[in-house]
């Protein structure tokens, strides 16, 4: 048996909790770039290892390239720090830096579309599998998210990924992707909807090898 593995819906009180120790959380990580912009070397540190994860989940995510994802997050910060001059806290940090990291993924995608590849075997979903967190919380381990990911459209993904996964307000992850809230919304929409099928066909297939599994034993 397959189990589902999309975030279930929890409590009105649970979700109020969250969103306000989310917000605490991104109010700490602004104040920290505002200092880095400042000068404060230790608010530098603090900003990095902060926001360093998401930005690495975010880039294996939407690169759909794995193992590139340390570079990349890699780049993003020496952007980032690079340009915290212009920062103003007019966004969250966290948004702010997830928009560069953006634009790094579609900067290395055009750089890697401009040369011939080395190789055209590289181990997806494996490397994927490395990169993908451990224990996150509304998805079961008998399913790799990144799998299911991989199916839709780099849009949709992306706006998943940002709102359902790296939990960014739909307005923030408007932001993140250069477009209206409503349309982040449309594209969670039909991602769910999409992985809701992909999660049906994944089940029917493992029932019917179980099923073919027992009739040749049987036989």
């Amino acid at each position: 048996m397959i189990t589902p593995v999309l975030p279930v819906s929890r409590r009105g009180g649970e979700k109020r909790d969250e969103g306000n120790r989310a917000l605490s959380a991104d109010d700490s990580i602004t104040a920290w770039a505002l200092a880095a912009r400042a000068g404060d070397p230790a608010a530098v540190d603090h900003f990095v290892r902060a926001l360093h994860r998401d930005v690495v989940r975010f880039v294996a995510h939407l690169s759909a390239d794995p193992q590139a994802a340390d570079d990349l997050a890699q780049d993003t910060f020496l952007r980032a720090l690079g340009s915290l001059h212009r920062f103003e806290g007019r966004s969250s940090a966290r948004a702010w830096l997830l928009s560069i990291a953006r634009r790094a993924v579609i900067d290395s995608l055009r750089h890697a579309a401009a040369r011939p590849r080395s190789s055209d075997a590289a181990d997806w979903q494996s490397a994927a599998e490395r990169a993908q967190p451990c224990g996150l919380p509304g998805f079961d381990d008998g399913i790799a998210l990144l799998d299911l990911l991989a199916a839709l459209p780099d849009d949709r993904r992306e706006a998943f990924v940002l709102t359902q996964v790296m939990g960014l307000p739909y307005a923030e992850a408007a932001l993140v992707s250069d477009c209206p809230v409503g349309t982040v919304r449309s594209r969670v929409a039909r991602a769910r909807s999409a992985l809701v099928a992909l999660l049906a066909e994944a089940e029917d297939r493992a029932a019917a090898e179980v099923e073919a599994t027992t009739t040749r034993a049987a036989a």
